[in-house]
C-alpha cells in the first residue's frame, strides 16, 4: 500500500473536512466552494435533521463549530441532492427538510426602514428582501416558511421565530379576496400566512 493509499477519505474521516477548508482560509468567510470541482465520491451517513440538528453515523454533532464549518462548505447540486464539498473531494450527504433552521428573527429600524435579520442555527444572518426572500409554502396543511440563504441553499423558519414574524404581520387582502399575513422588510413585502 503506498502513502496515497492509506490518506484518509471525506467518506472515512469527516474530519478531513475541518483540516482541509482551514488548510484553505479557517473559519472567517465561506470557501470559494463554488470554484471547487472535485470527482464525487460517494454517501457519506450524515443527515441534517429537520430541527437543524446535523448527525453522523446516527449520533448528533455536539460541536456547533465543526457544524458550522462542514455548512459552510455545502452545496445543493441541480440534481437538488446536498453535498459537502472541498478541493479533492466531494460526498453527498441527507437532508431531511431544509438545510438551515432559522432560530432568531429581529427587527432593526434605519432611517425609517425596516428590516428583518434572520439568523441560522449556524449563524449565517440574512436580511429578509429581494436577495433573501421569505415564502410560505404548505405541507399537509401546514405552514412551511422559508427563506433563502445562499446559492441554492434555503431555511425553514423555526417555530418561535415564525411566531415572532406572525405578530409582526399585517393583514391584507390578496387578489382573490381572502385575506393574507404579510410581513414587510427592505422595501419588499412577503406574504406569511392566510386567512
Amino acid at each position: 500500500m503506498t502513502g496515497e493509499d492509506k490518506k484518509p477519505s471525506l467518506r472515512s474521516d469527516p474530519m478531513q473536512i475541518a483540516r482541509l477548508i482551514q488548510t484553505e482560509g479557517g473559519e472567517k468567510k465561506l470557501p470559494p466552494i463554488h470554484l471547487w470541482n472535485p470527482e464525487f465520491c460517494g454517501d457519506i451517513d450524515m443527515e441534517i435533521k429537520r430541527n437543524g440538528q446535523w448527525f453522523y453515523m446516527g449520533t448528533p454533532i455536539g460541536r456547533p463549530a465543526l457544524v458550522k464549518l462542514f455548512s459552510s462548505v455545502m452545496r445543493r447540486e441541480d440534481d437538488d441532492a446536498y453535498y459537502l464539498v472541498t478541493p479533492v473531494e466531494k460526498v453527498r450527504i441527507r437532508v431531511e427538510d431544509a438545510p438551515f433552521l432559522i432560530t432568531l428573527v429581529e427587527r432593526i429600524e434605519r432611517n425609517g426602514s425596516l428590516f428583518l435579520q434572520l439568523t441560522t442555527q449556524t449563524g449565517d444572518v440574512v436580511i429578509a428582501g429581494e436577495e433573501h426572500p421569505i415564502w410560505l409554502e404548505y405541507h399537509e396543511d401546514e405552514p412551511h416558511p422559508c427563506v433563502h440563504i445562499r446559492d441554492r441553499l434555503h431555511a425553514l423558519i423555526g417555530r418561535n421565530a415564525y411566531y415572532q414574524l406572525i405578530e409582526w404581520g399585517t393583514a391584507r387582502d390578496n387578489a382573490d379576496g381572502r385575506q393574507e399575513l404579510v410581513v414587510t422588510s427592505a422595501g419588499a413585502t412577503f406574504v406569511i400566512g392566510h386567512f
